[in-house]
């Protein structure tokens, strides 16, 4: 009777809380009612201590009873409770559970058991011992599609690309799992169209599916990808995602992936789109979410729709506070980040690392000298230790308002050595303000790091250009010819008709070159016009794909 009540108790659904779980567990020691020999009470105590996260006590248990009895024989489903607990446990006890166990299942016959070696082997994969989840694997007499899963899974989720695509292609039977197990590790391997490859591939797919591959085109800062139009394709699977062929609609994370790449490209309909779908599915309340549509208007140029955003936020994570204010900074509005720093700190938030990089900015394209100086050395009051970006902020923010002396003096005291870019900046800045001697003197270190890059010898060439001194500009002339002048073509992305078009400095191979060529003209002949002067007039120009008319008239 004692025992068939607490089988109900703990039976039950949902588990019982802990107070009376712990309760039932000291009553069924006391009175010895788990000695019986029948391992289903055990079982369903053991499931009821993982569901509460006592890992430790369920180990102990199984300890205490064995050595009190060895009449207690446990079965397949208590080694897979067990098994899960030691990947739980796994560097948090000095004990080693998994190894032990695993003696166990050997010692009372259940390594042919389909359930029990599965246990073990994703046991040894959490663990990240994918040398012992192998040996198990291979020797299983009998191999499920969990097994089959579980191991390509590790051998995914550890890089290793090439043997967890060698035993995803012998799987038998391809779960949903193993699809997405291969599309994340193509996808971070940077092999795209591969990971295209396996989602076309899927007969079944779910949110995780959507969202790795979405991920992968959306990677920020990956800028191999954004000159590959990755982002673009993100826009459009995702369209894909809406078309209606799918049974599930996008979640949190699918969102948060969609809208770096909707920033990237600048389409900004689109994201107005997506918030909009945002809305009508109340998940504007998300803190995700909102922190990226205020990044995504802040990136699109639309700061008082970011504004707006960030204003109507319930609760902000400093990621939020960090994208208003980088937001601002990287749109000329250096009083305006400021101010919203300081709200900040009126709430109670403490700065980090991004927000000051975001201070800093702002600073910069503000040209805050001074406020730029005091913020700089609050750093240290907010335990913020200063990294090199921050260090190469201020020297651009100094150098580009004619402090060079202080600008060369920080790089000579700064903790690391300086890097390209914080030189390159200063050479910038030399060649600005006509300093040739300064510059050289600069030039001499960039050498020792990036002795061929060409674009600081152009630099140094119009100084000495500027300066008149025609023997230096000869010198540098044979080391741009030694080394080469050309640099990396700029590009930019403009949206038409709800079309993101890319354009590449220096591309004459588009198709309506001819076109834009002709407006180009026309533009310049209305900026030669006197700044009093007021005109407007019409250009025809070509719009995008989704557009009826092969011509769409635009007013300046």
């Amino acid at each position: 009777m004692q025992t068939k009540l607490c089988l109900s108790l703990l039976t039950q659904s949902p588990t019982p809380p802990l107070s009376s779980l712990l309760s039932i567990h000291a009553f069924l020691l006391r009175r010895h009612l788990l000695l019986s020999g029948d391992p289903f009470l055990f079982n369903s105590l053991l499931r009821s201590l993982l569901a509460h996260r006592r890992f430790l006590a369920a180990f102990s248990l199984y300890r205490h009873l064995r050595s009190l009895a060895s009449r207690l024989l446990p079965d397949s489903y208590s080694f897979t409770y067990l098994l899960k607990s030691c990947a739980s446990v796994h560097g948090l006890s000095p004990r080693r559970e998994g190894p032990q166990i695993h003696g166990h299942v050997f010692k009372l016959g259940f390594c042919a058991d389909v359930f029990s070696s599965t246990a073990l082997l994703d046991m040894y994969v959490k663990i990240g011992d994918l040398v012992s989840a192998r040996k198990v694997f291979d020797g299983m007499r009998e191999r499920s599609a969990v097994s089959w899963t579980a191991m390509s899974v590790g051998y995914a989720r550890a890089g290793h690309k090439d043997a967890a695509m060698e035993l995803f292609l012998e799987m038998p039977e391809k779960d949903v799992a193993a699809f997405n197990a291969m599309i994340d590790v193509l996808v971070k391997s940077g092999e795209l169209d591969s990971a295209r490859k396996v989602f076309d591939e899927m007969p079944q797919r779910n949110v995780v599916s959507w969202t790795s591959l979405l991920s992968g085109y959306c990677k920020a800062g990956d800028m191999e990808a954004a000159k590959n139009r990755q982002p673009l394709l993100a826009l459009e699977l995702f369209r894909e995602l809406q078309s209606g062929l799918c049974s599930f609609e996008p979640d949190e994370v699918t969102l948060v992936s969609i809208i770096p790449a909707i920033a990237d490209m600048g389409a900004l309909e689109l994201g107005r789109w997506i918030h909009k779908y945002i809305q009508k599915k109340g998940m504007e309340c998300m803190g995700s979410v909102s922190t990226a549509l205020v990044d995504m208007y802040a990136k699109c140029g639309d700061v008082d729709e970011a504004k707006r955003v960030f204003d109507g936020m319930r609760e902000r994570a400093p990621s939020s506070w960090n994208a208003m204010i980088n937001g601002l900074a990287v749109n000329g509005c250096a009083e305006e980040a400021l101010d919203v720093f300081r709200e900040m700190l009126s709430s109670g938030q403490c700065p980090n690392e991004v927000t000051m990089m975001g201070l800093l900015s702002a600073c910069n394209h503000g040209g805050l000298v001074d406020e730029g100086r005091r913020l700089f050395r609050e750093m240290e009051i907010y335990g913020i230790e200063p990294k090199v970006e921050h260090y190469g902020c201020m020297v651009d923010l100094l150098g580009r308002r004619g402090y060079l002396m202080e600008a060369e003096r920080l790089v000579d005291e700064m903790p690391f050595p300086a890097n390209e870019i914080i030189l390159t900046s200063l050479i910038s800045a030399c060649v600005s303000y006509e300093d040739g001697d300064m510059a050289e003197k600069v030039m001499k270190k960039l050498a020792k790091i990036e002795p061929t890059d060409g674009r600081n010898f152009v630099m140094l060439r119009n100084l000495y250009a500027g300066e008149r001194r025609w023997r230096d500009v000869e010198r540098v002339k044979d080391m741009i010819r030694k080394y080469g002048g050309k640099k990396e073509a700029g590009c930019s992305v403009i949206e038409v008709g709800s079309t993101a078009l890319e354009f590449v400095s220096g591309d004459k191979m588009h198709p309506d070159w001819d076109v834009i060529s002709n407006v180009i003209g026309d533009l310049h002949l209305q900026m030669m016009v006197g700044e009093e002067d007021e005109y407007e007039f019409e250009m025809r120009v070509p719009c995008g794909d989704s557009c009826t008319q092969p011509m769409c008239t635009m007013l300046v």
